[in-house]
């Protein structure tokens, strides 16, 4: 069985929605990842923030960001085990992040500490 890493991508971090509707949101996806727990295929999971977010470039180099302003942000991620691909996937399109406009799912495998990745 492999680990995949779901990346929540909102399309446009300018949009703000209400406290309610955050909190609508918030429920559903507690509910979803409760979903994947159940079938004990959850591994981990976290939002990310923007505030006191730096980017490190070349040479060194630190700047303030990314920001929520910058269009296609990341909300998040979560890690599942899969048996395939297509499972990752099919736990993916649960997510309640793609309830907006243009938001999409990242489905990666996580790379195993075998020698070969």
């Amino acid at each position: 069985m492999d680990e995949y890493a779901l990346i929540m991508r909102h399309e446009d971090g300018t949009k703000i929605a209400s406290p309610e509707q955050m909190q609508i949101w918030m429920k559903q996806t507690m509910d979803w990842i409760g979903g994947i727990a159940a079938k004990n295929k959850f591994v981990s999971g976290t939002g990310l923030l923007f505030d006191g977010a730096k980017v490190v470039g070349h040479g060194g180099i630190v700047t303030d960001g990314p920001f929520g302003e910058i269009k296609e942000t990341i909300g998040g991620l979560i890690v599942v085990k899969a048996a395939s691909v297509e499972e990752a996937i099919e736990f993916a399109k649960g997510c309640p992040v793609l309830q907006g406009d243009g938001n999409t799912m990242e489905v990666r495998r996580i790379a195993k500490n075998d020698g070969t990745h």
